[in-house]
């Protein structure tokens, strides 16, 4: 192996935060299944990530091996980072979903305190559910109690100025750029405090 074999390079992120050098990976054969995982021929992918196709050939049957350059076009074509070519996912399949919206899209869905828009419908059995809200409310009282459900959630502030109540904490105001991210089982509402109703992305993680 020479020095500039990216598999010297590439160095795995522990769940503990530790690094560590993970177990070779045939790059080929990952490429490989990428590719057929899409169901694309070599001319495509090569297309995709604006490769020759004798090079993607070249690469998948383990007869060179890419310059980084390279391996930064074939992420980009497969649409995955570069760490993800060296280390393969969990799961044995690759599922490949995809769904894309344009601003304003979006299945919109109203409460007396909240407006929201529910984003990436289109998709089914969702690991997360993200969702645009407009805060409508301007105080706790407008609250019929506490909201609380299934999951984590982390919350990025759009537009304007709220202020975050929870159960167990003091609350908390967040202004433009802020974010939480919380256990969605203990009480928690949002108020706007700002002039105009506030807009924020919640990103709820289904249990």
């Amino acid at each position: 192996m020479s020095d500039r074999d990216p598999r010297t390079l590439i160095r795995i992120a522990r769940e503990n935060g530790a690094d560590a050098f993970g177990e070779p990976l045939n790059l080929g054969e990952r490429v490989r299944e990428l590719r057929k995982a899409r169901d694309w021929t070599l001319e495509q992918a090569a297309r995709q990530a604006g490769l020759a196709r004798s090079t993607l050939s070249k690469i998948e049957n383990g007869q060179m091996s890419p310059t980084y350059d390279a391996l930064k076009k074939l992420a980009t074509g497969l649409q995955i980072s570069v760490p993800q070519l060296f280390t393969p996912p969990k799961r044995d399949q690759i599922n490949g979903r995809l769904v894309s919206a344009k601003a304003g899209q979006g299945l919109a869905q109203a409460t007396a305190t909240y407006e929201h828009v529910l984003l990436a419908e289109g998709l089914t059995k969702k690991a997360m559910l993200p969702y645009q809200a407009r805060i409508r409310a301007r105080s706790m009282e407008e609250f019929d109690g506490w909201v609380r459900h299934d999951g984590e959630e982390f919350l990025y502030v759009l537009t304007g100025v709220i202020r975050l109540y929870t159960e167990f904490y003091e609350p908390i105001e967040m202004r433009r750029g802020d974010s939480a991210y919380y256990d969605a089982t203990m009480g928690h509402n949002v108020i706007s405090v700002s002039e105009d109703d506030a807009t924020i992305l919640w990103v709820t993680a289904l249990a």
